[in-house]
């Protein structure tokens, strides 16, 4: 019995740097095993389900550009907000989003920081103050107009209090491993001095004159109705074969060859007008 003993110590001894490493193996393995794209159901699933007249949380809990602790209550109360949930680090169509509002509020007279506020929201918890605050930095300078800083906010915060804000608006997202970006749907949510929702724009483009009627009734707290749910995903699900990616791909060269049709009938135009003239005075 004592052999038998000594013997499954001395074993153990002998076997336990190759259970060891065995173990690293394993893990090693189980990291390098490539993450899952979503599924096509997980994507179906990505959506701006539109909740008019909706309370959003004045408790939740936010860091500013600056990294100091703020209550969304705290941009509330006094002026309609504009709320843009997306994240810094988007390589796609949120950049697009705020610059087709930048140039919607640009030809209204109402300004940011007198008649209304607008509030970034991040829905990536590890993005930084930093980074927020180099966003604001270069968006304030392109809308251009003296006190947009103090009434524009870039906020980051913690997963859980970001899903709750997401629930309440409708914004549907989710995170892709594999592509490490988020998938999620492009608009504004207008929201009336008390933060309840009164509008959505969907989409990319917003023209001045939907921007200025969302912001009026949201200032006279009239709540809309629902609209067509129109979004894009700011998704880049395969560069090569993914379907977003090909619809994409199909949107830009739509709009390729429509421009290019508009630029050759502005060009041919003046040639048109040459010919009909000379017809007109070799006739007379």
């Amino acid at each position: 019995m004592k052999s038998r003993q000594e013997f499954l110590k001395k074993f153990g001894r002998e076997r336990w740097p190759c259970v060891k490493l065995l173990c690293l193996l394993l893990s090693g393995a189980s990291c390098m095993a490539p993450a899952q794209p979503l599924s096509d159901d997980a994507l179906r699933k990505i959506s701006f389900d539109q909740k008019p007249g909706a309370q959003i949380s004045p408790g939740l809990r936010f860091r500013d550009e600056d990294g100091k602790l703020v209550r969304l209550g705290d941009y509330l109360g006094k002026k309609p907000v504009v709320l843009v949930l997306g994240y810094y680090g988007c390589p796609m169509l949120c950049s697009f989003v705020l610059n087709s509002m930048i140039g919607g509020l640009q030809d209204i007279k109402w300004e940011i920081g007198n008649q209304f506020e607008v509030i970034n929201v991040s829905i990536d918890p590890s993005e930084t103050s930093a980074l927020a605050a180099a966003k604001k930095k270069a968006y304030v300078r392109r809308y251009g107009r003296p006190g947009a800083g103090a009434g524009w906010h870039f906020l980051t915060g913690d997963e859980k209090d970001i899903h709750r804000l997401a629930a309440e608006v409708g914004f549907n997202y989710a995170y892709d491993a594999a592509a490490k970006q988020y998938a999620h749907p492009s608009g504004l949510v207008i929201l009336t001095p008390q933060g309840k929702v009164a509008h959505y724009l969907s989409g990319v483009v917003f023209s001045a004159q939907e921007l200025n009627d969302a912001l009026a009734d949201a200032s006279a707290s009239k709540i809309g109705s629902p609209i067509r749910n129109l979004f894009l995903l700011c998704f880049h699900y395969s560069p090569i074969t993914g379907k977003y990616g090909a619809i994409i791909m199909v949107c830009v060269r739509v709009f390729g060859v429509v421009i290019l049709l508009a630029l050759m009938a502005i060009i041919l135009a003046p040639l048109r007008h040459a010919i009909r003239r000379r017809k007109s005075l070799n006739i007379g």
